[in-house]
């Protein structure tokens, strides 16, 4: 961490001078030019009064902001395949998340092993084929374009009904996959 920089954006997101910040802490100009260029160091308790100065404390001041991946790349993906069936995790570690969404690819005839009934929500989105929800034993079919939306309280399943492969988005929260 540039010390120095940090310091100069807290001071000018503040709208402060160097000269209003130095007298708030009755320091010199020159000594919080010195510590913005990185040019000296200031003692624990100059670096305490300088943050009060500017409405922050040492623990907000040294938390850094772990940057939040928005996008993923084909790359980033993770394919487990099985018998007639290829799960994708699209957003790689989904699983400390709220949401966890799979790509899910079924070969004609196969089917999502059944799920327990379990705490959450479930939605899919059908990109090919046909499949068919299985709620508590009944059937729902979804076709290309179609979505499904249940709460996970029954036990469940996802079947390919059609007569290739079916491809569907399906999204588990929390997640469950």
């Amino acid at each position: 961490m540039e010390l120095g920089a940090r310091i100069k954006e807290m001071r000018l997101a503040k709208n402060l001078t160097q000269e209003e910040l130095a007298d708030r802490c009755e320091l010199t100009k020159g000594y919080i030019s010195q510590l913005e260029n990185d040019l000296t160091s200031p003692s624990i308790t100059t670096l305490v009064d300088l943050l009060n100065a500017l409405g922050s404390s040492l623990g907000e001041f040294f938390r850094e902001e772990t940057a939040q991946k928005v996008v993923f790349s084909e790359e980033e993906y993770i394919d487990k395949q099985s018998d007639g069936m290829t799960l994708c995790w699209v957003i790689p570690n989904a699983q400390k998340n709220m949401m966890e969404p799979v790509l899910v690819t079924l070969e004609k005839g196969e089917s999502v092993p059944a799920d327990f009934p379990h705490e959450g929500e479930e939605f899919g989105y059908v990109l090919e084929g046909r499949v068919a929800v299985v709620l508590d034993g009944k059937r729902y079919p979804a076709k290309k374009g179609e979505s499904f939306y249940y709460a996970a309280a029954k036990e469940h399943a996802v079947i390919n009904i059609g007569k290739g492969r079916a491809r569907f988005l399906w999204i588990s929260t929390p997640p469950n996959f």
